[in-house]
């Protein structure tokens, strides 16, 4: 249904499954207590892992996921010739809602790989595969407001693909107090008619090209 590995022209996207990357090396990245997590997760809905058990549980759920097509998340890699090549970068992913034939981009960056485009390249191969492989209608995604580092990312990418940004979602996620979101949204149309040039390639678990 999904394929297992993507490849853009600096980035390679592999299954977050315990069978595609290491527990105790995503742990390292997200414990309590890892170099600048606090900043990391400021506007994420999940907090630090307590123990390798809760990033276990983690990339199960990633697992799981993907086996009842509630989603697709993946590890991010730099490519060779990038720095940091081969390195967990961070995850990124699509979760589904087959009833209103849309998808939903969500991703994280370490600090360190922030500012190199890397969130516009994995969103813009996530995008055609929801377009032009899975035919879904509409890509949306959201971000916190005052989350202003991934209010320019998304911006950025939303427009070359030719969409828009919808409004502010009123207390769209819980906490103490509620946040506030603001949705942006492209359709199937919208990403054909824009200019985006782009390299992705999807393959299967064999290693073949995918579909």
């Amino acid at each position: 249904m999904f394929p297992v590995i993507i490849e853009t022209e600096r980035l390679r996207l592999e299954p977050r499954t315990p069978e595609y990357v290491d527990t105790l090396a995503v742990y390292e990245h997200c414990k309590q207590g890892a170099p600048e997590i606090d900043e990391v997760t400021e506007y994420l809905p999940w907090d630090p892992h307590a123990t390798p058990n809760d990033t276990a549980e983690f990339l199960e759920r990633g697992a799981k996921g993907r086996e009842e097509r509630e989603g697709i998340d993946y590890v991010i890699r730099p490519k060779e010739g990038e720095e940091g090549a081969g390195e967990i970068a961070g995850f990124g992913g699509l979760t589904f809602d087959w009833d209103t034939d849309s998808a939903e981009l969500g991703t994280w960056l370490r600090k360190r790989f922030w500012g190199r485009g890397y969130s516009g390249e994995r969103a813009l191969a996530l995008a055609e595969l929801a377009f032009e492989n899975l035919d879904l209608e509409v890509v949306t995604v959201t971000h916190d407001v005052g989350n202003e580092n991934s209010e320019r990312a998304i911006e950025k990418y939303v427009d070359r693909m030719g969409g828009r940004r919808e409004g502010t979602l009123r207390n769209y996620h819980a906490g103490d107090p509620p946040v506030d979101a603001v949705r942006y949204s492209v359709t199937q149309d919208e990403y054909r008619e824009a200019d985006h040039e782009h390299e992705v390639a999807f393959f299967g678990e064999d290693g073949e090209p995918w579909p």
